[in-house]
């Protein structure tokens, strides 16, 4: 194996990590190489922190240091340092999951998560991407946009992930503007059955938003035994701390 036959290899593996988690055979699959040599490949990259493997013999996804590149590609060299420690409070605060996120064309990419330790929890989303409007953290981002921008992204075809999805462009529009009156968005089973979410803003000191920080977890606990708006505003508390030039 050659140094550049190595290196292309090794973003294969990691171009195949980016939907999500998986295991060694599903990757190799997806990239045509032994399970051998994607196991090798998965040990180095994990060595480097490119990886992470999700427990003992289970699957790997995209490692801090991959994330930190990924923000070095966008406003704030050290975003995902800078967050975590908001996302260790937001998820120690609410026992639910919580992340950061940032746009990456006209979805969110999920750069960071931090679980909570409790029975039942949410995948983990990092290296996921996401169209804007099926999330929470997409349509702080949607809410805003320049409005050319705006108007550009809601005159495409929405996809719908759920019944619950807002494809309907003056639905979503109402919902924007909700967005921008509270400073956060709340979304119930509307990206996957099950799963509900609420995000805030992430924005640079002049204002600009650059990404999202949320808690999501099972509806019937954020639903039923959650206010949105105290969540909302405990989310957007979070994201305000977090200085970004």
């Amino acid at each position: 194996m050659t140094t550049v036959q190595s290196i292309d290899r090794a973003f294969s593996v990691l171009r195949a990590l980016l939907p999500g988690p998986s295991g060694v055979t599903d990757i190799a699959e997806r990239v045509g190489l032994p399970k051998s040599t994607v196991s090798r490949l998965l040990s180095t990259l994990e060595e480097l922190g490119a990886v992470e493997q999700l427990e003992t013999g289970g699957g790997y996804r995209i490692g801090a240091a991959m994330a930190e590149f990924a923000a070095a590609a966008r406003p704030g060299r050290t975003l995902v340092g800078m967050v975590r420690p908001q996302l260790l409070r937001l998820s120690a605060a609410t026992g639910e999951a919580a992340g950061l996120s940032v746009p990456d064309g006209d979805s969110m990419l999920y750069l960071d998560q931090i679980n909570a330790d409790t029975e039942l929890q949410v995948r983990d989303w990092t290296g996921t991407r996401i169209p804007l409007h099926a999330v929470p953290s997409g349509q702080v981002v949607l809410a805003e946009m320049p409005r050319a921008d705006r108007d550009a992204y809601l005159a495409r075809e929405l996809e719908a992930f759920t019944a619950a999805t807002i494809v309907d462009v003056a639905v979503l529009r109402a919902r924007l503007e909700q967005v921008r009156r509270d400073g956060f968005a709340y979304s119930i089973d509307e990206f996957a059955d099950g799963l509900s979410s609420i995000a805030a803003p992430l924005r640079t000191v002049d204002g600009r938003v650059i990404g999202a920080l949320h808690v999501y977890g099972p509806s019937y606990r954020l639903c039923d035994e959650r206010n949105p708006a105290a969540l909302g505003a405990l989310v957007a508390d979070a994201a305000a701390r977090v200085r970004l030039d």
